[in-house]
């Protein structure tokens, strides 16, 4: 039993010396490396603080010679006094370098304290830009955030690029004015802008209703990532985050952001952010900081959700550790305990910030390269993320070296819109009017709905554009009013469609909607689907009665007169010179060849026989056999000749002119005389071309519609037509030419007179910045190559029932060619 015992004795006095040994053993081993400590001034509980302590963790593994150890003071996000004091604490303490704070204000104070007493002082915070002629401080605050003036350059050129004419900035803080400030400094002086300051935690939906009154359509929100939403939400509340609308977020941690409930929205959202989430050094730094984080700080599921603030933490410690590993031999970092306030410095501190200048690194937010004299970082990526449904997705780069560099092809937008336009249905706004538009009457038990209710061409055109060739879905509704669109400079609107496209109540209007250069400064429209010019549409004139010698009008009383002068003269000089010729005196009696008398034919009937038949040219059966005799018919024959065909062009003439007598040729013609009133449809391109036009004829006809008494104007084509019809020649209409066409199919008593006075087509019209406006347009010009165009146009302009009045006029003008 005491041998049992004794040898128990000895095993556990072994164990201990044994694990005792092995103690010392890690003990000297971590004593072999030197402590160095390392201060941050962050807000509690945070990614930042997760990120920044992680990195220092993995270094002092990796690292044979240097042990970090993180000193963290807390101080709450703007809290500059807490700032001040835990800087000054951990001065005292004996840091090598602070980190932090992360709000500007707070930054600049510590920044200050560092300064003072030469501690290194390294920030991952915005901060604005130099004043010129600011002195530099010496050594300057190192700062691992874009430089100001580079990342609003940035924005600046995307804005450019999107080719923004106007837009909106919204900011909410004092430091958002100066970021948008550095905007406005970048970007095109002939762009308009507009500033709007937002209240945090308050109701901006009135600021942003105003916006939306004004037509405001791109929009750059400056603002922390935590507020963004709250912007977004009111905005939606106010139907001032839709279709057409462009937003710009600012703030480098958007991309964080759940925007679920807004992704399916039609609004094109873009923000900006400074490193790779798919890079395999950001998920192992994120690997690491889910290992070594408390339960009091959430940590990301995915690298898109890591914030810059962490990100640049993360890169802060890897700058220290990497300057501390890489310092020369003969640089000893020894940390000195410093007083606030005292005179006292740490005398390496400046040599070790020159060091951490000049010593470039490699981290989650790729290379990191800083200026010696300003302390800025100088390079950096910029990624430019766009929101789409499956969320953000980058669409280009910048670089300050390199400028942007687009991602995505031609093909890969319009598949990215193919996709968004899936989930919506197209408001099309049109107007009723013949043939463009009208009301479908149902056959017997027809119930009609939706777009069955209407057919024209304008039905048929945007159901091969969106339908057919685009495969979307759409909506027809008719204007109120049934106005294409007037400016008002009273009210400063626009009513009827072009009003209904800038109130966002529809997304395309199609109808006969001329493209004239006030409406082209409002809304956008494609390429012209049909060509045209304004004519003159007047009633054609009643024929006279025919009259029983209406024959002989083609000629003068004159013509006729001397016609039958040489028609007796003729009949009476080949009588005469057939008497005394003597090959025209023939043997009565053939058989007989020696006749006592010989016989002449051509007495006063035969020649006037011979003359009647040749100027009717019919001929005669009889002719003269003697020289002069066929001298005198031959010359008469080549004189019947051109008065026939003389008389055969001015009868064709006569009766062309006949059928289309008219007391107007021209607009020249309208316009100097008094008794012909003419008129256009009020409000129209046609009478804004008369009303605005700078030539003088024009300008006359323009002043005389006005004054007119009764009103010339009409409220609709029809209108116009029908009083046309009704005015017995005393009223002209000014029209498109194409409607012209349109009544001249079913009207055979009207008529075109003259040319036309302009050149200019139809288009559809759609709001500014539609993302489908190149889409739409690529649809117009692929039917107008096709021919499918023409064939619509053929399809309700001809009418069958009465085709004859076009068939009339062709044979008219053959006629004319005579």
């Amino acid at each position: 039993m005491l041998q049992t015992r004794g040898i128990k004795y000895v095993t556990t006095v072994l164990m201990v010396f044994v694990l005792s040994n092995t103690e010392g053993v890690f003990r000297n081993h971590e004593t072999l490396k030197t402590v160095v400590n390392i201060g941050a001034i962050l807000p509690p509980n945070t990614l930042t603080e997760v990120a920044f302590s992680s990195t220092l963790t993995r270094a002092s593994m990796e690292s044979e010679h240097y042990h970090f150890v993180l000193k963290v003071l807390y101080a709450p996000y703007g809290d500059s006094f807490a700032a001040s004091k835990a800087a000054c604490e951990l001065i005292a303490d004996g840091v090598i370098a602070i980190f932090g704070p992360i709000d500007v204000t707070s930054a600049t104070i510590v920044e200050a304290h560092c300064r003072a007493a030469r501690i290194p002082h390294i920030q991952a915070t915005w901060r604005p830009p130099r004043v010129r002629g600011q002195e530099l401080p010496s050594p300057p605050g190192i700062n691992l955030h874009p430089e100001a003036v580079a990342l609003s350059k940035a924005a600046a050129l995307f804005i450019k690029d999107s080719d923004w004419n106007t837009y909106t900035l919204l900011y909410d803080d004092d430091y958002g004015l100066v970021r948008l400030q550095e905007i406005i400094k970048h970007a095109n002086p002939e762009h308009k802008w507009v500033i709007k300051r937002l209240k945090p935690g308050e109701d901006n939906r009135p600021l942003l209703k105003s916006l939306k009154a004004t037509g405001e359509t791109r929009i750059i929100l400056d603002c922390p990532a935590n507020r963004v939403l709250e912007y977004l939400r009111q905005a939606h509340e106010v139907n001032f985050f839709a279709d057409y609308m462009s937003y710009v977020l600012m703030s480098l941690n958007a991309h964080t952001l759940d925007l679920e409930e807004l992704r399916y929205g039609l609004s094109n959202v873009t923000c900006f952010r400074i490193f790779d989430h798919s890079d395999s050094r950001t998920r192992s730094y994120l690997a690491d900081w889910k290992s070594r984080s408390n339960n009091n700080v959430k940590i990301p599921r995915q690298t898109y959700e890591i914030t810059v603030e962490a990100a640049l933490a993360s890169d802060a410690a890897r700058l220290i550790t990497d300057a501390v590993e890489s310092a020369p031999e003969d640089f000893t970092i020894e940390a000195k305990a410093i007083e606030c306030g005292s005179e006292d410095i740490w005398e390496i501190g400046e040599e070790f910030t020159n060091h951490l200048l000049t010593n470039p690194i490699i981290g989650i937010t790729d290379q990191i390269i800083l200026d010696n004299i300003t302390g800025e970082r100088t390079n950096f990526n910029i990624e430019i993320m766009e929101l789409s449904n499956s969320g953000f997705n980058m669409i280009a780069k910048w670089n300050p070296d390199t400028g942007y560099e687009y991602m995505r092809s031609a093909t890969d937008v319009s598949d990215l819109l193919a996709e968004k336009w899936q989930n919506k249905t197209f408001k099309v706004v049109s107007r009723i009017g013949a043939p463009y538009l009208v009301e479908r009457v149902p056959e017997e038990g027809e119930v009609l709905t939706g777009n069955d209710r209407y057919e024209g061409y304008s039905k048929d055109l945007i159901h091969e554009i969106l339908k057919e060739t685009l495969n979307l879905n759409y909506e027809i509704e008719i204007v109120p009013g049934n106005g294409y669109g007037s400016y008002s400079k009273e009210t400063k609107k626009w009513n009827g469609l072009i009003g209904h496209l800038l109130e966002r109540k529809a997304d395309l209007a199609i109808c006969d909607l001329t493209i004239t250069y006030e409406r082209r400064s409002s809304v956008d429209f494609t390429t012209p689907f049909m060509t045209l010019g304004i004519s003159i549409l007047y009633l054609k004139a009643t024929p006279p009665p025919p009259e029983f010698f209406s024959f002989l009008k083609p000629l003068s009383v004159d013509v006729w007169i001397y016609m039958a002068a040489a028609y007796l003269m003729v009949s009476l000089m080949l009588h005469f010179l057939a008497r005394f010729s003597p090959n025209d005196w023939e043997n009565p009696h053939p058989c007989d060849k020696s006749p006592d008398e010989l016989e002449n034919i051509w007495h006063i009937k035969n020649s006037c026989w011979l003359t009647m038949g040749s100027i009717m040219t019919q001929g005669s059966d009889i002719l003269p056999k003697g020289y002069s005799t066929r001298w005198v018919c031959g010359l008469w024959w080549f004189f019947g000749m051109i008065m026939c065909s003389s008389y055969t062009a001015n009868l064709a003439a006569f009766l062309t002119n006949a059928a289309m007598d008219d007391s107007i040729k021209s607009v020249e013609d309208l316009v100097s005389q008094t008794k012909i009133k003419y008129g256009t449809v009020i409000g129209g391109s046609t009478y804004s071309f008369f009303k605005r036009s700078n030539v003088s004829t024009y300008q006359r006809m323009g002043a005389a519609m006005e004054s007119a008494r009764p009103s010339v104007f009409v409220k609709n084509n029809d209108e116009g037509v029908d009083r046309v019809l009704k005015s017995k020649r005393t009223y002209a209409f000014l029209m498109e030419s194409t409607a012209i066409e349109y009544q001249l199919e079913r009207h055979c008593d009207l008529m075109q007179v003259g040319g036309l006075l302009d050149s200019k087509g139809y288009g559809i019209a759609m709001p500014f910045y539609s993302s489908y406006r190149t889409a739409v347009d690529n649809a117009v010009l692929k039917l107008a190559e096709s021919g499918k165009l023409v064939e619509l146009k053929n399809r309700w302009w001809k009418a069958p029932e009465t085709g004859g009045c076009i068939v009339y006029i062709q044979i008219i003008a053959e006629i004319s060619k005579f």
